[in-house]
């Protein structure tokens, strides 16, 4: 387990994406995915208020939903920590979203809430003071920002420092081996001075670091075909090959070393994978015990370049 900074979370290294529920997943997958997860050491949830409402018939809050059932029916509310994103950050869409995650996971308290998108229309100012009252009310435990620019993450915690008010204390930000540029540079650099943990998201780049999707053939029909098709250019080939060759010296799958590559990432905690099957979890698992030796790092790192 790792300590989130700045917190009281004690979090496994790799976080389990709820994105899947209720969407490729239905309860009953979910369940079995949510039990194996456990079952392997697991205890960090990744959700929000919106999955999964781009499936047909969904208009969001499946996700969570499945979830709040999971934690009452298995008794397992303690023993996860549970992570949740709204998407307004006006303190009238704030109080109200709250409310309804806590209503659908069945809980009293949410132990990471994202401000899932920043929001300019919101002045920063009544942001956070809105998080801090749901803070001051135990309805929320810690905060944290997804999909936030370096610059208005900047002013969100300078704002809350300056309002006496809990600030954010993690980003989520989207990142992997096909995605670096948004993340390594300015972002980077606040994060380590600010001290902020570090949750990337489609860390398997939707698939396309799992070695799954090789030729366009591979990618048509697929649930997340057209985005990992994207993918198939030079660059990407390049990338599978090197983590094909260090996959190979580990005997693990290639979508172990994609997120071990990333726990190698400066102030990232634990990067969030999701599994549609609890076949899928265990190379997942795999990377929190797998340690990358430097020239493997560096190989990986160069081929992404």
């Amino acid at each position: 387990m790792t300590l989130i900074p700045r917190t009281d979370l004690d979090v496994y290294p790799l976080c389990l994406g709820g994105n899947v529920f209720g969407w490729t997943a239905d309860e009953q997958q979910s369940f079995a995915v949510l039990d194996a997860y456990v079952a392997g050491g697991g205890n960090f949830v990744d959700t929000a208020e919106g999955y999964s409402h781009w499936a047909p018939g969904n208009v969001g809050g499946e996700s969570e939903t499945i979830i709040g059932n999971w934690l009452a029916r298995r008794g397992r509310r303690d023993d996860v920590v549970i992570a949740t994103k709204l998407k307004g950050l006006s303190r009238e869409s704030i109080r109200k979203s709250v409310e309804g995650s806590l209503r659908r996971l069945q809980t009293d308290y949410i132990d990471l809430y994202y401000a899932h998108y920043d929001d300019p229309d919101a002045p920063q100012e009544e942001t956070a003071a809105a998080f801090g009252e749901l803070v001051a009310e135990g309805k929320v435990r810690h905060l944290a920002a997804s999909n936030f620019s370096a610059d208005r993450l900047a002013s969100s915690l300078r704002i809350a420092d300056e309002l006496g008010v809990p600030r954010y204390v993690a980003v989520q930000p989207h990142y992997n081996l096909m995605e670096r540029e948004s993340v390594e540079g300015e972002l980077a650099a606040l994060v380590a001075r600010e001290g902020l943990a570090v949750f990337p998201y489609y860390s398997l780049a939707s698939g396309f670091l799992t070695g799954k999707y090789r030729t366009a053939n591979d990618v048509e029909g697929r649930e997340r075909g057209d985005r990992a098709g994207t993918y198939l250019n030079e660059r990407g080939l390049r990338v599978l090959d090197a983590l094909d060759k260090v996959s190979a010296a580990h005997a693990v799958d290639p979508t172990t070393i994609a997120l071990a590559w990333l726990l190698t990432r400066p102030d990232v905690v634990a990067p969030i994978a999701s599994a549609r099957t609890g076949e899928q979890l265990p190379a997942l698992l795999a990377a929190a015990e797998l340690e990358l030796t430097e020239a493997e790092v560096d190989e990986l790192t160069a081929a992404s370049a």
